[in-house]
């Protein structure tokens, strides 16, 4: 997996893993406000009317100017990113799965009224989705082990690469809520 870039808002709010070729393009354009992190990538470019190449370095997080969605406050709500969450552990049984045999389920069930957002599901694994059925934990005598929790911006980031530098983790963890161990 090649590295990945950490893209801010100018405010340092992130939004999104970039490319090393998006994050070129942002330096080309003069769009990176600020940066943290030593050199991620070296990119070399043509050789100039001096003999010299060209080169950039690109930093593993760059703050940049520009227009940015309104809904990235909220975090968007996938399987891989639920299963990273609950730590691939089914939040009824405490097994931890392969993705595979991962589900997500409703704590108040869809056929009860339930909604498909972060507070309302959890990981659960094929044999206690299926058990569960159409029943709140409570009506099933299944309790939750873990409250489910939808992750702010710092902690989605996280939980959207698999793989993150120091560097950036340093920055992510530093705003995390605290609401779960995020070292696994």
């Amino acid at each position: 997996m090649p590295d990945r870039i950490m893209r801010l808002t100018k405010s340092g709010l992130p939004i999104a893993w970039l490319s090393r070729e998006c994050a070129a393009t942002l330096y080309a354009r003069e769009q990176v406000l600020w940066s943290l992190g030593d050199t991620l990538i070296r990119m070399h470019g043509g050789t100039g009317r001096s003999g010299r190449q060209s080169f950039l370095d690109i930093a593993p997080i760059v703050a940049c100017s520009g227009d940015h969605p309104a809904d990235a406050a909220v975090p968007h709500l996938t399987n891989s990113v639920l299963f990273r969450r609950d730590h691939h552990m089914c939040l009824y049984c405490g097994t931890v799965h392969q993705p595979a045999m991962l589900t997500r389920d409703h704590v108040v069930p869809r056929v009860q009224g339930g909604r498909d957002h972060w507070t309302n599901v959890v990981t659960a694994c094929r044999g206690c989705n299926q058990h569960k059925g159409g029943l709140t934990p409570e009506q099933a005598g299944m309790p939750l082990l873990a409250v489910p929790f939808k992750p702010n911006l710092f902690e989605f980031m996280y939980l959207a690469n698999r793989h993150i530098r120091g560097d950036q983790m340093e920055y992510l963890r530093r705003r995390f809520s605290g609401r779960r161990d995020w070292a696994a």
